[in-house]
């Protein structure tokens, strides 16, 4: 059941990521005025070990506490049973940003709960979007949108001169309200880094103080465009890790230190225990397998076969069983769009 309140319920901004569960009893919408009435939109916690947006949007509040805010704001608290253990997701939960309008998931009360949020939002004008999440792996901030739109360009480039592009996966927060308003998710390096609280802050603040948001083009000098081109996952049939010899994938151990890093030809990934299945399943942005197009076993050795720059490879297995790997991006140029 969402949870919806017109005021901050009390302890909220004294609370910490893992007693949201026992303070607000599940996912909640919270509505706060300000002066320009057309709210922003921000979305913490869809995965419940990605914490940082909560605390940005404490630490805004704080200093928010005694003085009107530039703009209405509405945030979503979402996967507060997660986040009480420091996961992504239980086990028997769904992917909280996975279950946006458009999702692949069947029918649930999550699936409806979240389309009501949307739904909300839309009713209340809502000014613009920001979803915020954390990498597992080591990445830099960066911007994603799904909407090629000189709108949605400035609203990342204001995050990060680094933006990704992507239609997959379906489900995500951003690609919903891509249809409602400018959104956009911002990516804030590892939750255990005080930058990315203080980067969130700022730029949730920055953009509640917008007055609107420019049309003209993004300077093409301002940006640096990426086109997410593929999913890499590994099926569940097959064994993998960092260490273990007798896996059937053996992954390099700084695999996550390849991120937004254009890799060569020939680059080496792992080791395969036997055979010469590429034991990967790789989708591009249309669902189809493309594994061949950018990988090949050379002798017992999972090779790159053309060049491409990696994102949100991590090394955390539990994450990479319930969602991918990571995704393969190209750079692309904001006019050849």
């Amino acid at each position: 059941m969402l949870n919806e309140l017109e005021t901050l319920p009390e302890g909220l901004l004294e609370a910490g990521a893992a007693d949201l569960e026992a303070l607000l009893g599940g996912p909640t919408l919270i509505h706060l005025p300000g002066r320009r009435s057309e709210p922003l939109f921000v979305t913490v916690l869809s995965h419940g070990n990605e914490d940082t947006g909560f605390y940005a949007v404490q630490a805004l509040l704080r200093h928010y506490r005694e003085r009107e805010l530039p703009r209405s704001l509405s945030v979503f608290i979402g996967n507060v049973a997660a986040a009480r253990h420091g996961l992504r997701r239980l086990d028997d939960q769904l992917d909280y940003n996975r279950i946006w309008p458009g999702t692949e998931q069947a029918d649930a009360p999550e699936v409806r709960m979240i389309q009501g949020v949307v739904d909300t939002m839309r009713e209340r004008q809502v000014f613009a979007s920001v979803d915020v999440h954390n990498n597992s792996g080591i990445s830099p901030h960066y911007a994603c949108i799904n909407r090629i739109d000189n709108q949605f360009l400035h609203l990342a480039s204001l995050f990060s001169r680094t933006v990704v592009y992507f239609i997959r996966p379906l489900g995500v927060q951003s690609m919903a309200m891509s249809h409602v308003c400018p959104a956009v998710t911002i990516e804030c390096g590892k939750p255990s880094h005080k930058y990315g609280v203080e980067h969130a802050r700022d730029y949730i603040e920055a953009c509640l103080k917008l007055n609107e948001l420019s049309r003209e083009p993004v300077p093409s000098h301002d940006v640096d465009l990426f086109h997410t081109v593929a999913t890499v996952k590994i099926p569940e049939e097959v064994s993998f890790g960092f260490s273990d010899d007798t896996a059937d994938l053996r992954l390099v151990d700084a695999i996550d230190h390849m991120n937004f890093r254009e890799l060569p030809a020939g680059t080496q990934l792992g080791w395969l225990q036997t055979g010469d299945s590429l034991q990967l399943d790789v989708r591009d942005e249309n669902g189809r397998p493309v594994q061949e197009r950018y990988f090949a076993i050379h002798e017992n050795t999972l090779i790159t076969t053309r060049p491409f720059m990696p994102s949100m490879f991590t090394l955390d297995e539990r994450i990479i069983r319930q969602d991918c790997l990571g995704y393969l991006m190209e750079r692309l140029l904001p006019e050849s769009a």
